[in-house]
């Protein structure tokens, strides 16, 4: 710190302040609107500004030893408490703000001791010039990245992460705030700049692993959304060529029907035509085509592999009421009903009971949509964080289901009671799938 008055202070401060908060800000998604957002951080960092000022004024000395690590609790409270980011990607910002009001102020402080005979005001000037030039950079080059990439943040960050950054953070800002240590010599110089930078290189890698890991599951999901896809695909072909050979079967068959009726009317035997036509009609009746209900998605899903389920002797049951409209992707429809459908049949397969049961219930309720599924299961079933455990085939796409139900801010729920294995997945229909991930 190279002194100054009181309104030195509320300059230095309104950059510092100023900096941490909208670096935050850039890469945040607020509580509230935009507008309202602006007006809550303009008022807050006037008074934290202000306040901060008025404590330089009154104690230079205890404010330059503390009000650098006191502001992560005191800007770090308020962004955090605006923002509806996780916890974690939220302290994730805020120690990267604090990173670089670290490195601004040594720059400021040491670039002006050396160039400028440590004027106070070629320190501002820096600092002011810096900051300038964060702010383009994250505006122009880093916040559209940022954001496009946090989803994968907020699913893989946890508080390790978190706590790696802010060590990183905690150990160079020691060094660019702590006036004990930061005499004025080049060895001290390149000893900051060196920790400023692997400090920043933590946060970088921290940043890159996260993203990674985030990307991969997510390709990882998309590859059992294809594979669940592919699954009802050949099952609906195998559909396709089981009707084709039905309608072969039925073609040999009607030359032998009119075979028959023209024998009855050459003979005049009309009680027996009537009765033959009637059978044939009984007959034609018994085979129409099961309509689960009225959304056309729904209803091929739960045909192809309730069909599947019955060629292996599981009893189906079903209760669907759905309108033949709803604002779900069909993409989505498959990885749920496809992937919950499929693993019933596999825990009914490897129950080892000789009674198998497959109970599915659809129902929509007002902008909510609930999908609740009971099979035949085994005693070993594992529950790991309430998430059935991958084990010899079974939880196939659980993972897909997951991610589909927070895609439309819904809930999951798995349970085994009483022999039973119980799936429930409730759907919001308020928002399409376009703009959640917009």
């Amino acid at each position: 710190m190279l002194g100054g008055s009181f309104w030195i202070a509320v300059l230095r401060n309104s950059i510092g302040a100023g900096l941490m908060m909208t670096v935050f800000l850039l890469l945040d998604h607020p509580r509230l609107s935009m507008k309202k957002t602006i007006w809550y951080y303009a008022i807050f960092g006037l008074l934290v500004v202000l306040v901060f000022s008025f404590w330089y004024w009154l104690d230079s000395g205890s404010f330059v030893r503390f009000a650098g690590m006191l502001s992560i609790p005191v800007v770090g409270s308020f962004c955090v408490a605006m923002s509806r980011d996780t916890l974690y990607l939220s302290l994730y910002k805020l120690a990267l703000g604090f990173y670089l009001l670290s490195v601004i102020v040594f720059c400021g402080i040491d670039a002006a001791r050396i160039c400028f005979a440590g004027n106070l005001w070629a320190d501002i000037i820096i600092r002011f010039l810096l900051m300038t030039i964060i702010f383009w950079v994250f505006a122009k080059k880093v916040r559209k990245g940022f954001l496009a990439g946090v989803d994968f943040l907020r699913e893989e960050m946890d508080i390790f992460s978190a706590i790696t950054v802010f060590m990183s953070i905690l150990v160079a800002s020691l060094v660019a705030f702590w006036p004990g240590t930061h005499v004025f010599s080049m060895f001290h110089i390149v000893r900051t700049a060196i920790l400023l930078f692997m400090a920043g290189l933590i946060q970088y890698m921290v940043f890159q692993v996260y993203l990674h890991r985030g990307k991969e599951r997510r390709y990882q999901i998309e590859k059992e959304l294809l594979e669940t896809n592919e699954r009802l695909i050949r099952r609906q072909l195998e559909l396709m060529q089981e009707s084709k050979e039905e309608l072969a079967r039925i073609r040999h068959d009607a030359r032998h029907h009119c075979l028959l009726i023209e024998e009855y009317i050459r003979n005049g035997e009309q009680d027996k035509l009537l009765a033959y036509v009637k059978q044939y009609k009984e007959d034609m009746d018994s085979k129409e085509t099961e309509c689960i209900c009225g959304n056309e998605a729904i209803n091929s899903i739960l045909s192809v592999y309730a069909r599947r389920a019955r060629k292996q002797g599981i009893e189906v049951t079903m209760h669907v009421k759905v309108p033949g409209d709803i604002s779900i992707r069909d993409i989505d429809l498959v990885a749920v009903l496809a992937n919950i459908f499929e693993n019933a049949i596999h825990g009914c397969l490897s129950s080892g009971k000789p009674k198998w049961q497959i109970n599915i219930s659809i129902t929509r309720k007002g902008n909510k949509m609930v999908v609740q599924c009971r099979n035949t299961c085994a005693t070993d079933v594992v529950l790991k964080n309430g998430v059935p455990e991958s084990h010899k085939g079974e939880g196939i796409g659980i993972s897909s289901v997951l991610k589909v139900a927070s895609y439309y801010n819904g809930e999951t729920e798995f349970a085994v009671e009483k022999g039973m294995f119980i799936a429930r997945i409730l759907l919001n229909l308020e928002k399409t799938i376009t703009e959640k991930r917009g």
